[in-house]
């Protein structure tokens, strides 16, 4: 039995009116861990655990980390996740509630990396973010349950930081038939590397992550991911840290599920009349509502002020 849910999916009223499509909803945020990151790095300890892998190691403060830290608790193996300083306290607690022990070394996730390669051996194994084909292979079963629902979209919104999302629902279309649909990839500015490498034209990375959604802050997307972006019908759109957050209120009002910035970034395509040409062509959209578990009301007003 996998670690993940079969989330609900549902057609929100509120959004079909507001952009006159049929708007349906894939609800990862009510994940166990909290976002869809639970599909692929569940399935990914799932693997190394039969491999014969007895301890687990991650660097990511945010959703990955804690993905890997509830998997780790279901299946009785230790896992232990090295944040940066600049990992809040509440997310540090999030993880040390699922068990794990929490290590914090370094300014930045690059320094935290270091040392969590460093507490590597053969039996312990290490779970990227976001670049392992494991990881995608078990993203996609999102597009396996919309599609076992019966319900039919035309086009799929989401958002993008490293692209494992993005890897996982293109591997979930294609293995559905469903490779020729338009995928909206929605990042913020000043965590846009994806948009930029299109504009590039080459998989280049960015200076530093600006934006306040850094679930989306990868300085670069994984090789894959810029190549299925060059490759497939991709739309990429980026919007402002405005934009998201106040999709992440309005999404709470309507539907009483709080997301972060990183995810109300998919949401603004939705909400916002400034980005709906975006979905040209597109009649019902299925946009992934991917979570995120650190998020709290009071630090997206915040956010939402200073923005």
């Amino acid at each position: 039995m996998p670690l993940h849910l079969d989330t609900p999916l549902l057609r929100s009223r509120k959004l079909s009116l507001l952009s006159g499509r049929d708007v349906w909803l894939k609800l990862d945020a009510l994940q166990p861990s909290g976002s869809f990151k639970l599909r692929g790095i569940g399935a990914a300890c799932e693997e190394y655990k039969r491999q014969g892998n007895t301890g687990f190691v991650s660097s990511s403060g945010g959703n990955a980390g804690l993905a890997v830290a509830y998997a780790g608790r279901m299946l009785g193996v230790p896992v232990t996740v090295v944040v940066p300083e600049s990992t809040p306290l509440h997310a540090r607690g999030l993880l040390e509630e699922e068990g794990a022990t929490v290590i914090v070394h370094g300014k930045v996730w690059a320094e935290a990396n270091e040392l969590a390669q460093s507490l590597l051996d053969e039996a312990t194994a290490f779970l990227h973010p976001f670049d392992n084909p494991l990881m995608w292979t078990g993203h996609a079963t999102m597009i396996d349950e919309v599609v076992r629902a019966g319900v039919e979209f035309d086009g799929v919104i989401l958002s993008v930081g490293g692209g494992g999302l993005l890897s996982g629902v293109a591997e979930g279309l294609d293995r559905n038939g469903l490779s020729h649909l338009p995928i909206v990839a929605v990042e913020t500015q000043g965590a846009d590397c994806l948009a930029r490498a299109l504009a590039a034209g080459e998989n280049i990375s960015i200076p530093a992550i600006t934006s306040v959604a850094t679930s989306l802050g990868a300085n670069r997307v994984a090789d894959h991911a810029f190549a299925l972006a060059q490759s497939r019908n991709l739309r990429s759109v980026t919007v402002t840290d405005a934009e998201a957050l106040e999709a992440c209120e309005l999404f709470l009002h309507d539907h009483r599920v709080l997301v972060e910035p990183a995810c109300g970034a998919s949401l603004a395509i939705a909400y916002s009349e400034r980005h709906r040409s975006a979905l040209d062509g597109i009649g019902a959209p299925l946009v992934i509502v991917c979570g995120g578990a650190t998020a709290t009301l009071e630090k997206v007003r915040e956010w939402r002020a200073a923005a």
